[in-house]
């Protein structure tokens, strides 16, 4: 009974930490019970300030004098990441999942709300950034060739933009998943992996992390390991970039096509390749009754600016955008 008290703390003071890490200036009790309770987490202002002094006197959290609230400190950040790992497994899946449900992007109207990964830049190195990523979205490599870009203090999806930065949203892959979903089509996203590109077609995948098993989204552990090659694939034809592997059902695989091309032609998927009944695709196996399908990241246009040395901050998956708040690159 004591371990699952003490359990029970720490992932109240891990909700709180997240309050306080997407919020740029200090929050007080108030709303970050009010937050808490968006989430499912019923905790009361006077809950919330006991759990705070703990928190001020193991690090995580500050307050400035004749200042209301509390900021998180390094430590604090520290602890957001490693805390309660065991219940962080599965993570991907579970927000793969939340973010098709929340896709409910109308394809004929192109109104309603698409997933995003969200990347920040140094303000200095942007510029350099936007020419390093031509290259991608000219090769049709990226998901979508549409964007949004914020300043700090300004907000993406879910991820507020800190000052000195420069916000760049890419459409994630997950918006595939998430308009098949609203098509009474289940997909089961399997993988994330590192795609080979020859003679400018998809090959075989070389790495692969299954999302079930992971804390961390795939495509930002190979980014942070410089483990693409996304401009000599696009240049050359030869490389290798980041795409995700998934199954649907056999039976909704004419379904499934008509929706890719509702898709491509509102410029939202890019490479689709969609296999047979239960053959390999890529050098997958896919199982009994099933199809699979490679679909490329909306993050390889970061790899690319990653493998230059720019310095860049991935968070894949990163909540939704209404999409006409999305324009293309090419305007930029």
């Amino acid at each position: 009974m004591i371990g699952q008290e003490t359990r029970e703390v720490e992932r109240k003071i891990a909700a709180i930490l997240k309050v306080l890490s997407d919020s740029p200036e200090p929050v007080g009790s108030r709303i970050i019970s009010r937050r808490l309770k968006e989430h499912g987490i019923e905790l009361g202002e006077r809950g919330v300030r006991y759990h705070l002094k703990m928190m001020d006197e193991r690090g995580f959290t500050n307050t400035k004098r004749n200042r209301d609230g509390r900021s998180i400190t390094q430590p604090g950040l520290e602890e957001l990441k490693s805390t309660l790992v065991c219940d962080k497994v599965g993570f991907v899946t579970d927000r793969l999942e939340l973010l098709s449900y929340l896709t409910n992007l109308d394809l004929s109207e192109h109104t309603g709300y698409i997933p995003i990964d969200v990347s920040l830049f140094p303000k200095r190195e942007f510029p350099r950034a936007l020419e390093v990523m031509k290259s991608i979205f000219e090769a049709g490599l990226c998901a979508s060739n549409l964007v949004a870009i914020a300043t700090g203090g300004e907000k993406l999806g879910e991820t507020m933009v800190p000052q000195g930065k420069i916000g760049f949203a890419t459409v994630c892959s997950a918006v595939v998943s998430g308009s098949m979903l609203k098509a009474g089509i289940p997909v089961d996203s399997r993988f994330g992996g590192i795609l080979q590109i020859r003679h400018h077609e998809p090959t075989r995948f070389v790495e692969l992390i299954e999302y079930r098993g992971s804390t961390i989204d795939p495509f930002e552990i190979f980014i942070a390991g410089r483990m693409t090659s996304t401009i000599k694939a696009a240049e050359n034809g030869d490389g290798k970039i980041l795409a995700s592997f998934q199954e649907i059902p056999l039976l909704s695989k004419a379904e499934a096509k008509a929706v890719l091309e509702k898709l491509i032609t509102a410029n939202l998927c890019n490479l689709a390749v969609m296999g047979n009944a239960s053959e390999p695709v890529c050098e997958i196996s896919v199982r009994l009754n099933k199809v699979g399908l490679v679909l490329p990241s909306g993050l390889n246009a970061i790899a690319a600016t990653a493998e230059t040395g720019i310095e860049v901050t991935s968070k894949a998956m990163s909540g939704v955008v209404d999409v006409g708040e999305l324009r293309s690159f090419w305007s930029l």
